[in-house]
């Protein structure tokens, strides 16, 4: 039976728990400067955490799919969240192997966002608005770093960056127990049962639907570049705004912050344009292209520079880097068919494995050459790569 009701509650969980995981996840880029200070590291190093939480994402959105049909996708949400919960704990106990040993706790669980979303969201969205509703869920990636760009350095100035993390315990504990009340009415149809399958072949069976389905491979492979793009912005610009264009924590917070809420602001856009103008993989060529001209520009940015040119590119950049997923989630569910949870999981460790490789190819180069210029012409033209890639399945 095809619903025809838009799917408000089951829409809010899920935001939810993707708004407050990325908020974790994003604390260390907002507070960089302060953080790299207190463990006396460079700053650019904190790609490297942003990395391992992808990283180890790979592997939990991979397994994500045989998880959520054998407990459901609201046991899933709540995985994500108790993980959450550890690397927030762990992270506050300061130390450089505090904060590795706490985004290894964040990625285990952190992979599972995106399929448990759309195994809730699917099956009760009308597909007139299918695209509209999965970038409304995808907001919670940028309102999570939004909220972590304006909230988090005024609290971390004054109370700490390791209260900064404890502070954020309260809503994610709260979200964990309300999830408990709707999941036996959410789960719908009867979970798994019998033993799972070996992890290793859980970990395959995603990519065996890349066979003969070379539209499915092009968009895996774009988003691939796509999101470390997003992660490069987002890992680097605070570091990047105070040290080359003259901008303090607070001001370099809140052009993290517009670049954000650009990326709130335009995801449900795309998503109506994709259900009713354009299709999603044009949409996304034309994307790739716009992040491709602002990841240029970024490299050139300087003291001498307009403080609102440096916002407008960071407007531009949050658009379409930080805008793009929804439509591309929305794509892999098409693509995936019936099983869309598992393409949801094979995009979500295609945009992971960008998000490791990018910023630490960008933190490299940065630490290594000293220039941002550099490391962002080399995403500049990654990015225009992925355009490129996707344009040629525009009649598929």
């Amino acid at each position: 039976m095809t619903p025809t009701s838009f799917p408000f509650w089951p829409l809010i969980a899920t935001l939810a728990t993707q708004t407050l995981a990325t908020l974790a996840a994003y604390t260390l880029p907002a507070l960089a400067p302060m953080v790299a200070a207190d463990l006396r590291v460079d700053g650019a190093w904190v790609g490297y955490f942003v990395s391992v939480v992808y990283g180890v994402g790979i592997g939990s959105s991979l397994l994500a799919a045989g998880f959520i049909h054998r407990h459901g996708a609201v046991r899933a949400c709540q995985l994500v969240l108790i993980a959450t919960v550890a690397m927030l704990l762990i992270c506050a106990q300061g130390g450089l192997l505090a904060v590795a040993l706490g985004a290894v706790a964040l990625g285990i669980g952190y992979g599972a966002t995106a399929p448990s979303a759309t195994h809730l969201l699917v099956p009760r969205t009308p597909p007139k608005m299918m695209n509209f509703v999965i970038s409304l869920r995808q907001i919670g990636v940028p309102l999570g770093g939004v909220l972590g760009a304006l909230l988090l350095p005024p609290v971390a100035l004054r109370f700490g960056w390791q209260n900064a993390m404890l502070a954020q315990l309260v809503p994610v504990v709260l979200l964990i127990l309300l999830l408990e009340i709707p999941r036996r009415s959410w789960e719908g149809t009867r979970l798994a049962t019998g033993k799972p399958a070996p992890v290793l072949a859980s970990l395959r069976a995603p990519f065996a639907l890349l066979a003969g389905n070379p539209a499915l491979a092009r968009l895996t492979f774009t988003s691939f570049i796509y999101s470390g793009t997003q992660l490069v912005f987002i890992a680097f610009m605070v570091v990047h705004l105070t040290s080359r264009a003259g901008f303090d924590l607070i001001a370099a917070g809140q052009a993290l912050a517009a670049y954000q809420l650009s990326g709130v602001l335009t995801r449900p856009v795309w998503g109506w344009l994709a259900d009713r103008v354009m299709p999603a993989r044009r949409l996304l060529v034309l994307q790739g292209v716009v992040m491709a001209a602002a990841a240029a520009l970024a490299g050139q940015f300087a003291a001498d520079w307009p403080a609102w040119l440096i916002l407008l590119t960071c407007v531009a950049a949050g658009a379409t880097a930080s805008g793009y997923t929804g439509i591309a989630y929305g794509e892999f569910a098409r693509l995936g068919g019936a099983r869309r949870t598992e393409a949801t999981g094979l995009g979500s460790s295609s945009m992971f494995a960008g998000v490791l490789v990018l910023p630490a190819l960008a933190t490299a180069i940065v630490t290594t050459l000293g220039s941002y210029a550099i490391a962002y012409g080399a995403v500049a033209a990654l990015a225009a790569i992925g355009a490129a890639t996707l344009s040629s399945s525009w009649r598929e």
